[in-house]
This record gives structure tokens, C-alpha cells and sequence, in this order.
């Protein structure tokens, strides 16, 4: 990295750490005790960050993958898919994160396997394979009312609470402890993967000529992006516009300066995603007090506008 680079990086590590403190000092309740803080806010505030980064990098990776700005787990219905799978869990009774998260992960594998399959792959253009992921992003939607139709009395409460996108639920640091180890998981991974993940954006040829196992780094791509919209689904439910919104920014601050590096920015996308993330289901708890609100609603709420500004860019966008 150069000099303003480590200089981003360090300020987004601060930005990361103020953010957590910050969540842990405010609530609905002032003047909160050591029991509230530690049993109550910190499983969520680091489940919220973990969740954060894990959008963010699958939203970074799908947007490299795709060559589209407009990628994003939800756009692409990633997070559809794994909505689907782990409704399924839920629907047939099942408890437990490690069933859920497993029902999530495939759902996910599935959407982005089917995505693979019907745009031709990595060759595709960029709007076919957004078009694509739209249409599969409704047909998940249609699929998860379809399942809370016919969801017994006892599990659609829950089912639908999942579909809002929500960390009232996350008490259990044990629970918190998966979600941080996959995001530490994904985050050595992609880091590892960068220097070839950049040289890939130079062209396929390109990237041959300079020794990367193309067909290997790309299905790394994807199975990274299902795992991390996945785990944080498991977690938190459907939350949108995380994994739109993180990247362009971080692409916005740097790509005229210094161009599309993705060594520095898959890295920066956990920091930056999970401090967006921390700070917006610090809002869903406070905004209204003592009643919250789903993190998703805000994130919804910031997305939709920044969605269309970015789309208005659209051609004017490099990956």
C-alpha cells in the first residue's frame, strides 16, 4: 500500500473501534450497568460488525466478479437464496445457528450457481447478469411468502421477523464468536486472493499470461460471496444495500488517485462494512426508544436513494 492508503486504512481500524464504543455506550436505556452492556449490547454490536463486513466483501467480490457496480448480494439474490434456505429450516422446525447458517449456505451456492450458469460465467455482460440476478432475486422473494403462506402458527412469527432483517435476537456470544471467526475467515482468505483478484481485473487473457488460475480464483469468488452473504443471513436475516453502498464508497475515495486496487479495498470493505452496519442498527435501537426498529428498515431507508444516484452513474463507473 502507499502512504494515503495506510493512512485510510488506520483511520478506517479507528473509525471501526470509535463506532463499537460508541454503539456500547448508547441505548434505550441511559445510565445502562455492566450486565446490560455485556450481556445485551456487546453480542450485538460485534454481531452487527461481523455481519457489516461480510456484506461488504460479498458485495465487493460480486462487484468484481460481475463488472457491475450495481452487484450486491440482494440486487443478485444472493441473499434471497439464502433467505429461502434458511426459511426452509425454520419452516420445518428446525433451532440451532449451525442448522440454519447450513440451510443459508446452500441456498446461497444454489442462487450463485444458478446465476453462473444461466449468464455464461465470468464472460457475461455485466446488465445480463444484473437482469438476471434481479429476476432471481424475485423469485426468491415469491418463494419465501409462498413458504410463510403455508408456515404453521408457531413458525411464521419468527419467519417473518427473519425476513425484516434484525439483531434484537443475537444474546448468545457463542453465536457472536461463529459469526466474528467467519468474517476473520473470509476477510485472510480474500486478502490472500487479492493480488490475483486485481490482476484478473486486467482481462482474462491478461491474467493468464501472468500465471492465474483464472476458473480457480473465480470459483473462490463465488464460493467467498455465498459463504459471507450466507453467514450473515444465518445471523441477522435479509439486510440490503450493505454490500452496495461499502465498495462504491471506498472506490469513490481512492479510484481517481490511485485506481482500482483491490489488495487495499476487499481488505477495507470488512472495516468499512461492518462500521456502517454497527452505526446503523445503533440508530434501529435508539431512533424511536424505548421501541426499535429492524436494522434492515434503516439500511433500506439509506440504500434506496444512494441505490438510484449510483445507477444514475452507472456509465460512468470502473471497476
Amino acid at each position: 500500500m502507499t502512504s494515503s492508503k495506510t493512512t485510510l486504512f488506520i483511520l478506517l481500524v479507528i473509525a471501526s473501534l470509535a463506532s463499537v464504543a460508541l454503539a456500547l455506550s448508547i441505548g434505550s436505556v441511559s445510565n445502562a450497568d455492566a450486565a446490560i452492556i455485556y450481556q445485551l449490547r456487546l453480542p450485538r454490536v460485534l454481531a452487527a460488525f461481523a455481519v457489516g463486513g461480510l456484506l461488504a466483501m460479498s458485495g465487493s467480490l460480486l462487484q468484481i466478479l460481475t463488472r457491475n457496480p450495481l452487484a450486491e448480494p440482494s440486487v443478485l439474490g444472493v441473499s434471497g437464496g439464502a433467505s429461502v434456505g434458511a426459511l426452509a429450516v425454520l419452516m420445518m422446525g428446525g433451532a440451532g445457528t449451525i442448522w440454519v447458517a447450513g440451510g443459508a449456505w446452500v441456498g446461497a451456492i444454489v442462487v450463485m450457481l444458478l446465476l453462473w450458469l444461466l449468464v455464461g460465467g465470468y464472460s457475461a455482460h455485466p446488465s445480463r447478469m444484473l437482469l438476471a440476478g434481479v429476476m432471481i432475486a424475485t423469485a426468491c422473494g415469491a418463494i419465501s411468502t409462498l413458504m410463510i403462506t403455508f408456515a404453521s402458527n408457531v413458525a411464521m412469527p419468527g419467519m417473518i421477523h427473519w425476513l425484516m432483517g434484525d439483531l434484537d435476537s443475537v444474546i448468545s456470544l457463542e453465536a457472536v464468536g461463529g459469526i466474528l471467526g467467519v468474517w476473520l475467515s473470509v476477510l485472510i482468505l480474500v486478502w490472500r486472493l487479492s493480488p490475483k483478484i486485481h490482476l484478473l481485473q486486467l482481462g482474462t487473457d491478461k491474467a493468464l499470461t501472468l500465471g492465474v488460475d483464472v476458473s480457480y480464483v473465480q470459483w473462490m469468488m463465488v464460493l467467498l460471496s455465498a459463504l459471507s452473504a450466507a453467514a450473515a443471513v444465518s445471523i441477522a436475516g435479509s439486510i440490503g444495500f450493505v454490500g452496495l453502498l461499502v465498495p462504491h464508497l471506498l472506490r469513490a475515495c481512492i479510484i481517481k488517485k490511485h485506481g482500482p486496487d483491490q489488495k487495499f479495498l476487499l481488505p477495507a470493505s470488512a472495516l468499512l462494512g461492518g462500521t456502517f452496519l454497527v452505526l446503523a442498527d445503533m440508530f434501529a435501537r435508539t431512533i424511536i426508544a424505548p421501541s426499535q426498529l429492524p436494522v434492515g428498515i434503516i439500511t433500506a431507508l439509506i440504500g434506496v436513494p444512494s441505490f438510484l444516484w449510483i445507477l444514475s452513474r452507472f456509465r460512468h463507473w470502473n471497476t
